[in-house]
């Protein structure tokens, strides 16, 4: 039978674990989501440390996001009025025509 050994993972800050536990060959990671300690997990600078993270990466997708070409969609409606063969045409458009 081969025992196996779980290795808690503690979220290291400036050099020290979150949850002040002390202890040389303890596992530790600054990455947040290798963290399985719930001690280090329930502490206020690991719970702000995934707000900065998660905020982080929605600012980045938010700059990252191509801004959709606005249409002008009244410009292009009377562009396809215009382009309509002949001269009585139903919708009008927008502005007043000389000819119905």
């Amino acid at each position: 039978m081969s025992k196996e050994i779980h290795m808690v993972t503690h979220y290291k800050i400036d050099g020290h674990l979150a949850c002040g536990t002390h202890g040389e060959k303890l596992a530790s990671s600054k990455e947040l989501n290798q963290v399985k300690c719930r001690n280090c997990r329930n502490t206020e600078v690991y719970k702000q440390a995934r707000r900065d993270a998660r905020n982080a990466s929605r600012r980045a997708a938010r700059k990252a996001k191509v801004a959709q070409p606005r249409t002008d969609w009244r410009t292009s409606w009377q562009q396809h009025l215009t382009d309509l063969p002949g001269r009585n045409r139903l919708p009008r458009g927008f502005a007043a025509q000389a000819y119905v």
